[in-house]
C-alpha cells in the first residue's frame, strides 16, 4: 500500500505541477492591429490573457520576404518582437503560434504599416496537414485508456476473469502506439511543420515542452501497468497495478486539455480526473462482459450483479463531474447550438442519454431475466454491442474538441479597430471589449502623411442615434506610449453607436473626424 501512496503521490505532482488559466486568446497587440505608423518602432508586443510559450513567430515585410533578423522573448502574458530597423515602407505581417496551457497551439496574425497601407503578403502554412492524424491518434490513446486500462481493472476487480483478454490487450497496444504518435504529431502541429519532419527530433522535442508531455507519459505509464496486470499471474499484483493504471488514466486526462486547465483548477482538475476514472470503469467493462456473455457460465449472473452495484454511484459522479465541467467551459445554453464546442457537446450529451438508456435495459430487465435462463444471452449481447458501438461514437467527436476552443476562450476577443482619415489627418481607434457594458478606447493621432500628430486634448463622444441616446462626451488622457486612453467608457445598449474624436491641435485649430461602429447584443 505504501508503494500505491508513492506512485499515485508521484503521479499528482506530475499532473498539477502545470498551472494555467484558460486557453490562451490574443486580447491586444501594440502597435494596434491594422494602425499605420511614420516610422519603424523598435518592437511589437502581443498580449494575450495567459502566458504562453512562443512556438512560431514569422515576421514578412512589406517586400514578401520572411525576416530572420527579429528576435523573440516571451515575458508572462507578452510576446515582444524586437523588429530590425531596415524594414521597407508598407504593410509588415507578424504572424504568431504560440503554445496554450492547455498544450494546444494557438495561430493568428497582426498587419502594420510603415507610412502607408500596401497589400499584405500571403503566409505559407501547413495547418490542417495532420489534423486527421491528430483526431485518429487521439481516439487510439481514448481506447487505450478507457478499453485496455478499464478493461483490466474490471478483469481483475470485478469479472475475476480473463475473458476478452485478447481485445484488452491489443487496445492497450494500440493506445501506446497512438500515445507515440499523438506525440510527434501534435508536435508537427505547433511548429506548423510538414508531415515528413515526424522523422526528426524537432517536433518531439516541442510537444514534450507543452502540457500535452506530461500527460502522454501519464498515459503510457497507466497503459503499460495495465498490460502488466492483465498478464500477471499473482491477483495481489494484478489488482495493485490496475489501480495504478486506472487512476493514471485519470491524472493523464487531468494533466492537460480544455477541461483541465479551465478556471479554477483547484476544482476542474479533480472533476476530469473524477470524470476520466469513471469513464475507464464503465467502458472497460463491456469488451469483457460481451466476451461472458457470449459463452456463458453460471459465473455470469453475480459478475452482472457486482458490476452494477458498482456502477451506480460510478456513473452518478461521473455525470456530475461532466455536468459541471460543461457549465464551466459554455458561456450560455445558446453556445450549445451556436458554436463548434457547443454542437460536439450536444451530440456527446444525445450518445450519453442513449447510452444511460442502454444501461438501464440491461440492469433492470435483460440481467434479471438470467436468473430464469443464464444460457438465454442473446439480447443482453446485442445490448452492449449497441453500448459499445455508442461509444465508440462519442470517443470520435470528444477527439474534435482537440481543435476546438470552448466558448470561454472564444469569447476573448482582439479589440475593434476603426480607421478614420482625411487628406490632412488619420485617427486609429481601437475599442476593447466592443460590447455592451464597460469598454476602454485607444486612440492614435496621425496627420496625413502618418507622421505623429500633437494634440493639447482628444475628446471622445458617443451617440446612438436610433435610440435617442444624446452625444455622451469624455476626454482622453495621453499615456506614455504616445496614445491618448479612455478607460471605463458606458455603452449601455447594442446598435450602432456614432464616434467622434476631436483633436485639440492650437487653441484655433481642431481637427474632427467621425465613424459608426456596431455593438452586439448580449
Amino acid at each position: 500500500m505504501r508503494l500505491i501512496a508513492g506512485l499515485v503521490a508521484l503521479l499528482s505532482v506530475l499532473c498539477f505541477a502545470t498551472v494555467a488559466s484558460a486557453h490562451a486568446s490574443l486580447v491586444s497587440t501594440e502597435p494596434g492591429d491594422g494602425s499605420v505608423l511614420a516610422q519603424t518602432p523598435k518592437t511589437v508586443q502581443l498580449r494575450f490573457n495567459e502566458a504562453v510559450t512562443p512556438a512560431v513567430i514569422r515576421l514578412i515585410d512589406a517586400a514578401g520576404r520572411t525576416r530572420d533578423d527579429a528576435a523573440v522573448r516571451a515575458s508572462d502574458e507578452t510576446i515582444v518582437i524586437t523588429l530590425p530597423e531596415n524594414l521597407p515602407r508598407g504593410t509588415q505581417v507578424v504572424s504568431y503560434r504560440v503554445i496554450s496551457a492547455d498544450g494546444h497551439p494557438v495561430a493568428g496574425s497582426m498587419l502594420f504599416s510603415i507610412g502607408a497601407v500596401t497589400g499584405a503578403a500571403a503566409i505559407p502554412t501547413n495547418a490542417g496537414s495532420v489534423s486527421g492524424l491528430i483526431w485518429l491518434a487521439r481516439i487510439g490513446v481514448y481506447l487505450g485508456l478507457f478499453v485496455g486500462v478499464g478493461g483490466a481493472f474490471f478483469a481483475t476487480w470485478v469479472g475475476q476473469t480473463r475473458s476478452g483478454s485478447t481485445a484488452i490487450i491489443a487496445a492497450t497496444v494500440v493506445g501506446l502506439f497512438s500515445a507515440a504518435a499523438s506525440l510527434g504529431l501534435d508536435g508537427l502541429d505547433v511548429l506548423d511543420l510538414p508531415l515528413p519532419d515526424i522523422l526528426i527530433s524537432t517536433p518531439w522535442k516541442a510537444a514534450l515542452a507543452t502540457s500535452l508531455g506530461p500527460s502522454l507519459l501519464i498515459a503510457v505509464a497507466a497503459m503499460a501497468a495495465g498490460f502488466v496486470a492483465q498478464r500477471n499471474r499473482s491477483v495481489r499484483v494484478a489488482r495493485t497495478l490496475s489501480v495504478l493504471a486506472i487512476a493514471g488514466a485519470g491524472f493523464s486526462l487531468a494533466a492537460s486539455g480544455h477541461a483541465a486547465t479551465a478556471p479554477p483548477q483547484w476544482a476542474t482538475r479533480p472533476l476530469v480526473f473524477l470524470h476520466g476514472v469513471g469513464v475507464a470503469f464503465w467502458v472497460g467493462a463491456l469488451v469483457p462482459l460481451v466476451a461472458m456473455t457470449w459463452r456463458p457460465t453460471p459465473a455470469l449472473l453475480p459478475v452482472l450483479n457486482r458490476f452494477s452495484r458498482g456502477a451506480v454511484p460510478v456513473v452518478a459522479v461521473l455525470l456530475l463531474a461532466g455536468l459541471a465541467l460543461a457549465i464551466a467551459q459554455m458561456e450560455s445554453f445558446r453556445a450549445l447550438v451556436e458554436t463548434k464546442y457547443g454542437i460536439i457537446l450536444s451530440i456527446k450529451l444525445t450518445l450519453v442519454v442513449a447510452l444511460l438508456g442502454l444501461a438501464a435495459l440491461n440492469r433492470f430487465r435483460l440481467t434479471p431475466a438470467l436468473a430464469f435462463d443464464h444460457l438465454n444471452t442473446r439480447p443482453l449481447i446485442q445490448s452492449i454491442l449497441i453500448e459499445c458501438m455508442v461509444v465508440a461514437g462519442i470517443l470520435a467527436v470528444v477527439a474534435g474538441w482537440r481543435f476546438t476552443p470552448p466558448p470561454r476562450a472564444a469569447a476573448v476577443q482582439p479589440p475593434l479597430g476603426l480607421h478614420m482619415h482625411t487628406d490632412n489627418a488619420m485617427f486609429q481607434v481601437l475599442v476593447s471589449p466592443a460590447k455592451v457594458g464597460s469598454d476602454s478606447f485607444v486612440v492614435q493621432l496621425m496627420n496625413g502623411d502618418a507622421s505623429p500628430l500633437s494634440a493639447k486634448e482628444a475628446t471622445l463622444t458617443l451617440s446612438l442615434p436610433e435610440l435617442g441616446i444624446e452625444p455622451l462626451e469624455r476626454r482622453a488622457t495621453l499615456g506614455a506610449d504616445g496614445y491618448w486612453h479612455l478607460r471605463d467608457v458606458p455603452i449601455p445598449h447594442p446598435g450602432r453607436w456614432h464616434l467622434r474624436i476631436d483633436a485639440l491641435v492650437t487653441d484655433f485649430q481642431q481637427i474632427t473626424l467621425e465613424d459608426d461602429f456596431d455593438v452586439p447584443a448580449r
